[in-house]
């Protein structure tokens, strides 16, 4: 089972220096809304930013995951 904590956990360990939020968007801990800042979106277009993230949990989206929204920013695009 993923827990919004193991969520983010899974997303600062591989992706280090990130900020991450996570809401658990039904209450049934497998549709989530994932907000990550990350240094390593630099450069990068939207979709590649999502694959980076969903990447992260593989197989695990559409299946315990059953659905992972992502907003992806870089630091300044954050601010």
């Amino acid at each position: 089972m993923f827990t919004p904590e193991k969520i983010k956990l899974i997303v600062e360990e591989k992706m280090p220096g990130s900020r991450v939020q996570v809401k658990d968007l039904t209450g049934t801990q497998d549709h989530y809304e994932l907000t990550v800042v990350s240094k390593e979106f630099q450069g990068k277009g939207l979709v590649d930013r999502h694959r980076m993230v969903y990447a992260l949990f593989g197989a695990a989206v559409g299946a315990e995951i059953h659905a992972l929204s992502v907003k992806a920013y870089t630091p300044e695009e954050f601010k």
